[in-house]
């Protein structure tokens, strides 16, 4: 057959459902192939927001995204994307054409060395130079894309090569199980948890695997340990729950931080080094053991007294098994610091001042949506108020990125949830600044039929960094700019357009969106003068006084 039948071949045989993306020229044979194919092509507006599609689903699914470009731009606009999935953990495939490799009638034209760019920022890359040889490169692609930990892959797949015929066979996939830990390093775990006053769990990134969540509700139903999440470990466990201590949303001065302080054990689990630290260690007696995939990357700040390598959520019941609740565990201050964290966040979630304050908008939000449904997030000041505020009570229903925390994912990756999850609720949350980098992706979300609701948070500046701008103590400088009329550019790619008016609008205005299957964009105007004031000052004060 054709090699671009073979390779379409390939990717049905790895279970690929759609691929997203912008072909070009050198991505003919591939797309003549894909017109026969089951594989749906998802053509978007910006390879980017194919990018983050992709990502996005990889996340949910626990599949392999894919996603398509041609050669030399349509190749470099997704270097964002790939680095997205990489740092996030995210299993995708980038494919990109390129121009013939045994003869040249352009020269140089568009022609950049992708698999040499793609590789700091990818597992595997790789040109195919031969049609016999697309078994194999798409099958360790696959492999090493879904192999713990997770990430982004490369193939470029050549004009010349994707037309050439071969006789090459697939080759299947291999069954594979992860090793699991040592059962002396589980015993010593047992017996440090045992001998604690005062343990807690913090829940990281590489916990948020749906087996790892069931383990580890069943320790904490058996145990009563407390647990904190990091921000891409949200939703793990329940955070509506009385032994939830709050997420590490903040760097420092916050209620979770006391807890931390206090706690003579961390039992830390899925810790990825691409979050920002969710505690500092000293050298004060306080232990910690580590239980993740791979071994801890030691540091002055993290340097854990016992690591307990192997698959997380087998390490998780073999600890379960082993260990009972113990009457020497002292949790009074950690209940306290959970009613003093209540408390503090119940103060503004009814402030009724507009524009709208983020404390009320993430209540009201939490309000609009059922336990399932799922909230995307682009970066913005407003994503710390989210992992904060917002309680996730099950894995991947608030999409947050914590790792490139990257500007323009949060309406793709509310359109591929929303394809994911057809029957399920689905917002996207995007300040003006990112949303605007990608919002051409609206008509990509009216043509597919897409039922989701993007919540513009409107402030006319880059909010996060004018923040920070004014804690460093610098001159408010080059961060404002102007919007367009977002009721009006929603309305003109065939959305729903809305503009909240007080704030006793924005939460019938969701629940009546999200009621109608339609594409809907609501500009919602919001203040963040008081971060400063709520996040840093009131906050600190409180924290170190209850």
């Amino acid at each position: 057959m054709k090699a671009s039948d073979l390779f379409v071949t390939a990717l049905e045989a790895e279970g690929v459902e759609y691929i997203f993306g912008i072909p070009g020229e050198e991505n003919l044979d591939l797309l003549e192939s894909l017109r026969e194919s089951p594989i749906q092509l998802i053509l978007t507006r910006h390879e980017q927001g194919a990018g983050f599609m992709a990502a996005t689903y990889g996340r949910l699914t626990g599949k392999v995204g894919v996603c398509l470009a041609t050669l030399g731009p349509g190749a470099t606009n997704l270097v964002t994307p790939a680095a997205y999935a990489q740092l996030g953990a995210m299993p995708m495939l980038v494919i990109t054409g390129q121009k013939p490799i045994k003869t040249s009638k352009q020269g140089r034209f568009q022609v950049l060395d992708v698999v040499d760019m793609m590789r700091p920022i990818t597992k595997y890359t790789t040109q195919v130079v031969s049609g016999d040889r697309i078994p194999s490169v798409v099958r360790e692609a696959f492999r090493l894309a879904h192999d713990e930990r997770p990430g982004a892959v490369h193939i470029e797949l050549p004009e010349d090569i994707a037309a050439e015929p071969t006789t090459a066979e697939l080759i299947p996939a291999s069954i594979v199980r992860r090793p699991i830990a040592e059962y002396k390093a589980i015993s010593q775990a047992v017996e440090m948890i045992k001998a604690a006053s005062s343990p807690v769990l913090l829940i990281g990134a590489a916990a948020n695997r749906k087996v790892t969540s069931k383990m580890l509700r069943e320790l904490v139903a058996k145990t009563g340990i407390p647990y904190i999440t990091t921000q891409m470990g949200k939703g793990v466990l329940d955070e509506e729950g009385e032994l939830f201590m709050g997420n590490t949303a903040l760097s420092s001065g916050d209620f979770v931080h006391r807890v931390i302080d206090k706690a003579d054990l961390i039992i830390n689990v899925g810790h990825d080094v691409v979050e920002k630290p969710p505690f500092f260690m000293q050298h004060d007696g306080r232990k910690v053991i580590h239980i993740n995939f791979s071994p801890a990357a030691v540091d002055p700040v993290y340097f854990p007294q016992l690591e307990v390598v192997g698959d997380i959520a087998n390490s998780i019941w073999q600890i379960k098994e082993q260990i009972e609740p113990q009457t020497s565990w002292q949790f009074d201050f950690f209940s306290k610091a959970h009613q003093a964290y209540l408390t503090h966040r119940a103060e503004s979630e009814n402030d009724d001042r507009f524009p709208v304050l983020p404390e009320r908008f993430v209540r009201d939000i939490r309000e609009a949506m059922p336990i399932d449904g799922i909230v995307t997030l682009d970066n913005g000041v407003y994503k710390i108020w989210f992992a904060r505020n917002y309680p996730a009570a099950l894995p991947n229903t608030l999409l947050l990125d914590n790792a490139l925390a990257t500007m323009g994912a949060g309406l793709p990756s509310a359109m591929a949830a929303k394809m994911v999850n057809p029957d399920k609720p689905v917002i996207a949350i995007c300040g003006d600044g990112g949303f605007m980098m990608n919002s051409q992706e609206l008509e990509t979300s009216v043509r597919l039929n897409l039922h989701i609701v993007v919540i513009i948070l409107r402030d006319d500046a880059y909010g996060m960094i004018k923040w920070k701008q004014a804690n460093m103590e610098f001159a408010n400088y080059g961060l404002d700019y102007g919007n367009p009329d977002f009721v009006k550019y929603g309305e003109s790619y065939g959305a729903k357009g809305w503009r909240i008016e007080s704030v006793a609008e924005l939460l019938p205005r969701v629940k009546a969106c999200l009621a109608d299957p339609a594409v809907h964009l609501i500009e919602v105007p919001v203040d963040y003068s008081l971060n400063d004031e709520t996040l840093n000052k009131t906050l600190r004060e409180r924290s170190e006084s209850f």
